[in-house]
């Protein structure tokens, strides 16, 4: 089946454009967050209702799709791309909720670095998707913000590296370094399903140009 807009429809690009914008929301929510160390409970709910949101959309896609004969790319391809970006949002929800309990008073120059490149890789998502209901035409632009997506998560990796041997090196307390450590690690997760989604999208493109 070619990856156009054969369809009649297109709300499933709608509902992807709207998955996107509340990544954006949620990644400008959690950069909120670590520069002005709001890790108080309430940041957690706010980043709470972004991800309650975020299965809203996913739950609605799920249902587009049971409601729909022709689909603009394979349905299991669909419903990988809807489910990995809501994890983008569970991993951000994961991070705040983390800060929170742990008490967390003072942020760290790694978080806050963590906190941009999520930004941007969330950014970078966005217009990668909105690239998709152009099909063929924008196969190009789409692979470009893929590529980027995937350096990004690179950036994310060697930062993770970074951020933990310098707790290592600079902490002698195994308490603060185990909450650190996991909260480095669940940042880092979040890069990573950027990745995912871009990689599904990446398999979209092989399989139907």
């Amino acid at each position: 089946m070619a990856f156009s807009l054969m369809p009649k429809t297109t709300e499933f690009f709608d509902l992807f454009d709207m998955q996107a914008e509340n990544l954006v929301q949620g990644s400008r929510l959690f950069l909120e967050i670590v520069n002005e160390k709001k890790f108080e409970d309430v940041s957690a709910e706010r980043m709470h209702a972004l991800e309650h949101k975020g299965d809203e959309i996913n739950h609605k896609i799920v249902n587009v799709l049971n409601e729909t004969f022709v689909t603009p790319f394979d349905r299991e391809d669909i419903l990988a791309l809807a489910g990995n970006m809501d994890n983008i949002i569970d991993a951000m929800y994961l991070i705040t909720k983390r800060l929170s309990i742990y008490k967390i008073k003072e942020t760290t120059p790694e978080l806050k670095q963590y906190a941009v490149l999520l930004e941007k890789s969330v950014l970078t998502l966005q217009k990668m998707v909105k690239t998709m209901r152009l099909g063929s035409k924008a196969m190009k632009e789409t692979l470009k913000y893929c590529v980027e997506i995937n350096r990004l998560e690179n950036e994310g990796d060697a930062l993770r590296d970074k951020a933990i041997t310098h707790l290592f090196e600079e902490s002698k307390d195994p308490i603060f370094i185990i909450k650190w450590k996991e909260i480095y690690e669940a940042a880092e997760s979040a890069t990573d399903m950027c990745e995912f989604v871009a990689n599904t999208v990446e398999t979209i493109l092989v399989k139907n140009n």
